[in-house]
């Protein structure tokens, strides 16, 4: 009977893009497999990725992807609910619909594993039940994973909410971090989703293993701190971990596109070598008016080439998540007056999206401000492109401790109490990245990690080599 693995992911676009890059490198070292991707529907719109998954489907149709049934949310439960625990409790509600495509999976091919996104973590006693292997795979870094791995050990270690705390953590293998930076939904004790990540970083060392989406030269001290079981109470053993990233999202998120060359690349094409910043954050990330207007401000005083993606407002006059659809902004009510046409020759704006796995590896690209989202950094280390950090949601605040202190790839955005960043400090950070020493030093380094990330994924390397080590146990199982 063929051999398959089955990767479930979380609805969030950028979560299900890590999922497909895992399973595209699976085949690629092991094209003998079969890979199998469960979708979950959620009540709710996260992104669009039926236009995703349509030209995934095409390019590679050896991705099997199986649409479960749409759960029922509780009335308690609406679309305009905490974001996390819509998407745990979803998550929860999913668990007969996987068992039944397990089960339906397994009647052609030899399920070999189960591997789930850590916000899937309630279905690994689905695949307890039918005796197939579970593993994690972690689309964030390793710092990321140490941090969720010690989460129960800081949850007994006070009755206090992170939030209200104010105290530095030693959380092994990171840098020290303030309570207060912990991933945004663990920061209230009495929140839903706080008990739903510590549900699910309990599920860890329950698992057979943990693949990670980084690679041993990017995160040495916080691998080997996982890897020693320095994350986790001496009496609970650590599955293995294996890091075989980066994997890097190549595909046009917004579907369709055919040979059509995107204007933002024509545009590029005409500025010198290492002169643009590009502004982008995320496939969720919102601004306010207010926030866009000073980011306006600061471009245009800095008097750099810039490349702009702007999305529109969340409702609430407040930096946002977006899980809606969003329709194009309407660029010269957002912005400052005459901003469009003062910065024309040397700037470009567009609306809601733009390729930025193409755009950071464009020769003109030289900097990139953005939100420390993990997919995005490592598209940034593998271009070979410094970072100004400016986390809004989710880990984030996180990863930029991890980015500025322990990688240093990156230079902070510094922010107000409120979370709001002047003109004064875009202006001021923006040319410090492309033209001061702490700017070099970043660049310098994230050059070095390029090479490293490259040779991590070639043939030998040390993520191949993980990669081949997890197929061996796969195979042994047959």
């Amino acid at each position: 009977m063929e051999a398959a693995i089955v990767l479930y992911p979380s609805p969030p676009i950028g979560h299900l893009v890590a999922m497909v890059e895992l399973g595209q490198f699976i085949l690629t070292c092991h094209p003998s497999l079969s890979i199998h991707i469960l979708i979950t529907t959620p009540p709710y719109r996260a992104d669009d990725t039926a236009k995703y998954i349509a030209s995934v489907s095409t390019t590679n149709p050896s991705l099997i992807f199986h649409h479960l049934s749409t759960v029922s949310l509780p009335p308690s439960l609406t679309s305009s609910s905490n974001h996390e625990s819509l998407t745990f409790e979803i998550l929860r509600l999913n668990n007969p619909n996987v068992r039944q495509a397990l089960l339906s999976i397994s009647t052609n091919f030899s399920v070999r594993a189960f591997v789930l996104d850590f916000f899937c973590a309630m279905g690994l006693s689905v695949a307890a039940d039918l005796n197939i292997p579970g593993y994690f795979f972690f689309t964030s870094g390793a710092a990321s994973l140490a941090s969720f791995l010690y989460f129960p050990t800081l949850h007994n270690t006070t009755d206090k909410s992170f939030k209200d705390l104010n105290a530095l953590f030693s959380i092994p293998g990171v840098p020290p971090v303030p309570s207060s930076d912990m991933a945004k939904p663990i920061l209230d004790r009495n929140d839903v989703a706080y008990q739903c990540f510590l549900e699910n970083s309990n599920q860890f060392p329950k698992s057979a293993g943990i693949i990670i989406n980084t690679y041993e030269s990017l995160e040495p001290r916080a691998i080997r701190a996982i890897s020693d079981g320095l994350c986790l109470p001496e009496n609970v053993p650590t599955p293995p971990i294996y890091c075989i990233g980066p994997l890097i999202i190549a595909h046009n998120k917004k579907g369709g596109g055919g040979d059509d060359v995107p204007e933002c690349l024509t545009w590029l094409d005409s500025q010198p070598s290492g002169s643009v910043v590009f502004l982008c954050f995320g496939s969720l990330g919102l601004f306010s008016k207010k926030q866009l207007q000073e980011i306006a401000i600061g471009l245009e005083r800095s008097g750099l080439r810039f490349l702009w993606v702007v999305r529109n407002p969340p409702a609430e006059n407040n930096t946002g998540v977006a899980i809606t659809e969003q329709p194009d902004p309407e660029l010269e009510s957002l912005l400052p007056d005459g901003f469009l046409g003062r910065t024309k020759n040397r700037g470009l704006v567009v609306k809601s999206w733009a390729p930025q796995v193409a755009v950071l590896n464009h020769e003109s690209v030289g900097g990139f401000v953005c939100h420390c989202g993990w997919n995005s950094v490592l598209e940034a280390v593998c271009a070979g492109v410094p970072i100004v950090a400016w986390p809004l949601y989710a880990e984030q605040r996180f990863n930029r401790i991890v980015l500025v202190e322990e990688i240093k790839i990156a230079l902070t955005m510094d922010e107000s109490e409120d979370g709001f960043v002047s003109c004064d400090v875009v202006e001021k950070r923006v040319r410090e990245l492309m033209d001061s020493e702490g700017g070099d030093s970043v660049r310098k380094r994230t050059k070095a990690l390029q090479s490293e990330a490259h040779a991590a994924l070639s043939e030998g390397g040390s993520s191949r080599v993980a990669l081949t080590e997890l197929f061996e146990k796969w195979n042994q199982l047959g």
